[in-house]
């Protein structure tokens, strides 16, 4: 996104189904380099739902801000629109831990040295937030003087 040329998105299918098939579309349609970033629950995640709940999981991360979905769209810049689009709701942040929990990978640092993850579990929602709240203020730019 930093270029300013390249088409990016961020998609979890099982957030909103629209969101990333609106994406896949504008990644395909546009005229230069795209990049479409999705969450994919793979099964050495170890969902504890299991698989078949995928769906649910990657809604899960998308509601508690681990995985924010958005869209870069340089040609709305031409347009006098901030090309940064923001899918996602304001994150559900109590429903972070639930969302680490409800995964092996982070449950077996919880049983195994409990201490350890909870400071990692914290730094790691920190960073989430950190990042929100940057793609926050990228999303609220005024480009309206950019129109061409």
């Amino acid at each position: 996104m930093s270029y300013g040329h390249i088409y990016v998105a961020q998609v979890s299918m099982g957030a909103i189904q629209q969101q990333f098939l609106k994406a896949i579309q504008e990644a395909e349609s546009y005229n230069g380099p795209s990049i479409v970033i999705a969450y994919s629950p793979c099964i050495n995640h170890g969902i504890k739902k299991g698989m078949s709940k995928s769906q649910t999981e990657m809604k899960l991360a998308t509601e508690c801000g681990y995985w924010p979905i958005f869209r870069y769209n340089p040609l709305l810049e031409k347009e006098g629109k901030n090309p940064l689009q923001l899918d996602s709701k304001e994150p559900k942040w109590e429903l972070y831990q639930d969302y680490l929990m409800g995964e092996t990978r982070y449950m077996t640092l919880k049983k195994t040295n409990p201490n350890e993850a909870n400071d990692l579990f914290e730094k790691n929602m920190f960073d989430a937030q950190r990042r929100w709240r940057q793609y926050k203020r990228l999303a609220s730019l005024d480009y309206s003087d950019e129109k061409r």
